[in-house]
């Protein structure tokens, strides 16, 4: 891989890019918490050649959200129960708008 390359990879929502501590220190939380998610199977870190988690800001967004519902008294497996079924729900309402708008164009007239 070329410098170039891995600056590309900078964009990269899924690209692991942080530490276990710098994700920590960003979310303003701590490695046991992340430990916690990884241990309920919410979000499954990458590992390093040294064996060190390693997340990317998708991860980080998923872990701030469960972070919100855990600051707000929700159990932390009740948190991760909540974002994996929120997620289930926005991909189905995904499809859904997907498959509204294949039919609207193979029959326009049924949309009217």
């Amino acid at each position: 891989m070329t410098a170039d390359d891995s600056f590309g990879r900078l964009d990269d929502d899924d690209y692991p890019a942080y530490t276990m501590g710098r994700a920590a220190e960003m979310l303003g939380t701590t490695q046991g918490f992340l430990r916690a998610l990884g241990e309920a199977r919410l979000i499954t870190p990458l590992r390093s050649e040294g064996g060190h988690r390693r997340y990317s800001r998708y991860q980080l967004r998923i872990a701030a959200r469960a972070r919100e519902l855990v600051d707000q008294g929700t159990p932390i497996e009740s948190a991760c129960r909540i974002i994996v079924l929120e997620d289930q729900l926005e991909e189905a309402q995904s499809i859904n708008a997907e498959y509204r708008r294949t039919a609207e164009s193979s029959n326009p007239t049924a949309a009217a």
